[in-house]
This record gives structure tokens, C-alpha cells and sequence, in this order.
């Protein structure tokens, strides 16, 4: 079982999308993830969760795992969850998961935890 976190400064997306607009929310967020943020707090909590997820996996967001390879959702009760890809899925090997995201003060915070498959 491995553990990932990351921190953000909301004024810091705050800045990003006021100078690349649609732009920056595509190059880290599926189409229904831009729409499921209407807010700058979900933006910078869905940030953090992608590196919480990246560091939990033990490779961080480069060449080997892109924001676009892991998706965020809600449940039905508004609670968030994350699904990889087909491929990313094949190197990985999730287990199980869980995310938490939370905002407050100006910061988003995310925490994953990702337990694995046994490979024998």
C-alpha cells in the first residue's frame, strides 16, 4: 500500500487560468472533469489529487504516467474516486483506491492511497 499527497495555492491556478484560459484546464483535465469544475477551489483540488495519484504510484506526472492517463469522478454521494486508463491500468496494477480532497485558507489538498495487486 503506498500513500501520495500534494498541496496547492489556489491563487496559483487562479493566475494560470487567468492567463491560458480553456487552454490550461486541457492540458491536465479530461472534458468532463472541466465540467464537473465550475469553480477555482475544484480546480486546484482536482490538480492536487492528479499528483497525489502520481506520487502514490511511485512515478509522479512524466514519461510515464500523463494527467490525462487518470480520470476523476463523484460517486452518488459526491465523493471523489479516480480510474486510469487502459494502459496505465496494465502497469500499475490497482488493487484498490481512495482519494480525499479538501480545500481551505487559499490551499487545495488531496491525499491517495492505492494499495496493489500481488505480482507473482
Amino acid at each position: 500500500m503506498k500513500v501520495g499527497t500534494d498541496i496547492i495555492q489556489i491563487s496559483r491556478i487562479e493566475k494560470l487560468v487567468k492567463r491560458y484560459g480553456i487552454k490550461f484546464k486541457q492540458r491536465y483535465l479530461s472534458k468532463q472533469e472541466i465540467a464537473m469544475a465550475r469553480r477555482l477551489e475544484t480546480l486546484a483540488g482536482l490538480w492536487a489529487a492528479k499528483e497525489a495519484i502520481s506520487k502514490a504510484l511511485g512515478c509522479g506526472i512524466g514519461a510515464q504516467l500523463s494527467f490525462h492517463d487518470i480520470s476523476i469522478a463523484k460517486d452518488h454521494k459526491g465523493a471523489p474516486y479516480f480510474k486510469l486508463n487502459k494502459e496505465a491500468q496494465k502497469v500499475f496494477k490497482i488493487k484498490s483506491s481512495s482519494i480525499s480532497i479538501s480545500h481551505d485558507g487559499g490551499f487545495a489538498i488531496a491525499i491517495a492511497v492505492i494499495d496493489f495487486k500481488k505480482v507473482i
